[in-house]
């Protein structure tokens, strides 16, 4: 769906990008929340890199808050741009922009254009902005899939979708410098969804209330983050089992795995990896002999591990090539 831009005045791509001062480098708001959120209709990101980062970041938030969604300006670590006006004189019970100054991290989020150029006029460092997730009207929830330190999220992800029985629907998909990817979905006003770091599997992180997602268009230290090709234009709804995942509250201290990694069960491991598509089914197969050796379970699910990816279609060499590759990571 093709967007036009409604904002007169927007800057223009011209100059070099402004250097943030040394004494002014925005840090985060110790009280928000790690990022997250979605949108609807997320505006095309123009093609090439433009020359001036910040008047392109201010362009593409102001299309963002165009369909509804609040946004902030976040520096190039991702962090929000504007220092805190608490900062060494913190509040109890902290300041969520009740004073009405502005350096409240994702509670200053708005889809006011007046309001979002204010808050980019006051960081000119700004290369990116933020989109907070939770906020009416569409109630965004933030699916980080990342790929970092031996995690995939996003076979974590479909390994979840099989064994709680939902699909995962075409969706506003951002994929990110490094690699992994981003999943907007659509919530209810409520419960409010909390914001998680691998609790469902590693590599999946949650971006709910009190969260915000790097918008697209945006430039980090790493790289842009970019609309993926194909991808539908507005976010689809949660499904009501991944909700319940999300919304579920975490599991107790004296319950939690001593290596922090969640056991999964073995067979439904094995029938993840049986009924492997195409295209899937090495990837399947590693991460599936990857969780069964954290579970300490490895040498007892090699011969079912392979049998089932033999069932799959991969050869038995294959199969014990990459169970080998999975073992030599623990």
């Amino acid at each position: 769906m093709a967007m036009h831009r409604r904002h007169a005045g927007t800057p223009t791509d011209h100059g070099s990008e402004p250097r943030p001062d040394p004494q002014s480098e925005p840090r985060p708001d110790p009280q928000s929340e790690p990022p997250a959120g979605p949108r609807p209709d997320p505006p095309h990101p123009r093609p090439g890199p433009p020359a001036d980062a910040h008047a392109a970041a201010l362009s593409h938030a102001l299309l963002a808050a165009e369909h509804g969604y609040p946004v902030i300006p976040l520096t190039r670590s991702k962090l929000p741009a504007i220092r805190s006006p608490h900062r060494g004189h913190p509040e109890v019970p902290p300041c969520r922009g009740a004073c009405g100054r502005i350096g409240h991290g994702v509670h200053d989020a708005s889809t006011d254009p007046l309001s979002v150029r204010r808050l980019f006029a006051a960081a000119p460092w700004a290369t990116g902005y933020g989109i907070a997730c939770g906020l009416p009207p569409h109630h965004l929830i933030g699916i980080d899939l990342d790929t970092k330190n031996g995690a995939d999220g996003l076979t974590a992800l479909r390994f979840l979708a099989e064994q709680h029985d939902f699909p995962i629907p075409p969706t506003v998909t951002v994929l990110t410098p490094s690699g992994g990817r981003h999943l907007w979905l659509t919530g209810p006003p409520s419960p409010p969804v909390p914001n998680s770091v691998g609790r469902l599997a590693p590599g999946i992180d949650i971006r709910g209330a009190g969260g915000y997602l790097v918008g697209p268009g945006s430039l980090t230290r790493h790289g842009r983050y970019v609309l993926a090709p194909g991808a539908p234009r507005r976010p689809a709804p949660v499904p009501p089992e991944l909700l319940s995942l999300v919304t579920a509250p975490p599991p107790s201290a004296h319950r939690a795995s001593a290596s922090a990694v969640p056991p999964q069960p073995a067979a439904a491991l094995i029938r993840f990896v049986r009924t492997s598509p195409t295209g899937q089914r090495n990837a399947r197969l590693f991460w599936a002999a990857c969780r069964a050796y954290e579970s300490g379970l490895g040498q007892e699910l090699t011969p079912r591990l392979t049998e089932a990816a033999r069932h799959s279609g991969l050869s038995e060499q294959e199969a014990r090539a990459t169970i080998a590759s999975a073992a030599g990571r623990q």
